[in-house]
């Protein structure tokens, strides 16, 4: 059943936590000792496509769907309006299918009325259900959400995936708000990104490898004696569906998530190119562990982090981060070079006060 499903989710990504092997380690940011900088400088703000955001921490695609998750949900959206985060609902099919657990989404504009929310369906969705999903919570932008190996490992989970760029086009085309396709945490690579953008998305979000892992929670839901944990690795690691994602989307279209926990981590992929950062796991520990003001410490820590690491940059805006020298190496840079992937360039950047 749908619903007991949500909470079993939310159990495990306890359980289980975050591998953090998302590749970032491989990322070296070059140290800037004549800065010319001031932390009262540094602008947080950023665009994804259409969207300005005043943070660029996405707080991601979680939960729903289940009178216990409302509570999640109006503790993060809290957090949202206060941090000026913008913030993603997890899956509304429930809510489409049964309007009973349609308040445990639209918990989140209510308490953030005018921030921004996306909404999220998968990529099994009809072009109905997407204005339906966007309506409910007055989304201002909708995910589609791609998890084809947790679906094959998961029991009761989908077993074909034809018509997916079909249906991902219509949406596309009909919703009037932006459409972002993300992984869910097995990655994007190249040739997908180029499937993507020919079909006029705009904005992608590449869920790699090292954060939550939904491989492993569909394990864990399985009877031992079938568990596929030989699959548990299965996915390509942020750094490197980054990279893969953005030799292909220009700067202002990319969210990197998988596995960022920290304000470095999240410069690191800043710096790479994305526009923006999502965090999910990190956001629910924190959250269930340590609760709510510990949840608030966390929003205020990432972002004091973001301005430190930015003034020793030199760079005063999360545009000016992808103007940093970044040196790519370890398995990342292997991946790249066998990918056919330049990151010569990343290495050559000017570094300038901006």
């Amino acid at each position: 059943m749908r619903i007991s499903r949500k909470m079993e989710h939310v159990h495990y990504a306890l359980e289980l936590g975050q591998s953090r092997r998302q590749g970032l380690a491989d990322i070296k940011l070059v140290h800037n000792c004549l800065p010319e900088s001031s932390m009262d400088s540094i602008a947080l703000a950023t665009t994804i496509g259409d969207l300005v955001m005043r943070s660029p921490i996405l707080i991601n695609a979680m939960t729903g769907g289940a009178h216990e998750t409302a509570r999640i949900n109006r503790e993060l959206a809290i957090l949202a309006r206060e941090k000026g985060l913008p913030m993603a609902v997890g899956s509304q099919m429930s809510a489409i299918k049964n309007s009973e657990v349609a308040s445990s989404y639209q918990v989140v504009r209510q308490e953030n009325p005018n921030g921004v929310i996306f909404g999220n369906l998968g990529s099994e969705a009809t072009v109905e259900q997407a204005l339906r999903a966007v309506d409910m919570i007055e989304a201002n932008a909708l995910q589609i959400h791609l998890n084809v190996m947790q679906e094959l490992i998961m029991p009761e989970g989908d077993r074909s995936f034809e018509g997916m760029l079909r249906r991902i086009e219509a949406i596309v085309r009909h919703v009037s708000v932006p459409v972002i396709v993300k992984e869910v945490g097995f990655g994007i690579s190249r040739d997908n990104a180029k499937q993507l953008q020919e079909i006029g998305v705009r904005i992608v979000d590449v869920g790699g490898y090292g954060g939550t892992n939904f491989a492993a929670i569909e394990n864990a839901r399985r009877p031992a004696a079938s568990a596929l944990e030989w699959l548990n690795d299965w996915g390509t690691p942020t750094s490197m569906s980054l990279l893969e994602t953005l030799s292909v989307y220009p700067r202002g279209a990319v969210i990197a998530s998988g596995g960022i926990t920290n304000a470095l981590e999240a410069v690191k992929a800043l710096a790479l190119g994305a526009s923006a950062v999502g965090m999910a796991g990190v956001f629910l520990g924190v959250l269930q562990k340590e609760g709510t003001e510990a949840l608030h410490r966390l929003a205020d820590d990432l972002h004091q982090g973001l301005i430190l690491i930015m003034t020793a940059l030199g760079a005063s805006t999360v545009e000016a981060l992808s103007d940093c020298p970044v040196v790519i190496g370890g398995e990342t840079a292997g991946w790249c070079e066998a990918r056919g992937i330049d990151i010569s360039p990343y290495a050559r950047r000017g570094n300038r006060s901006k």
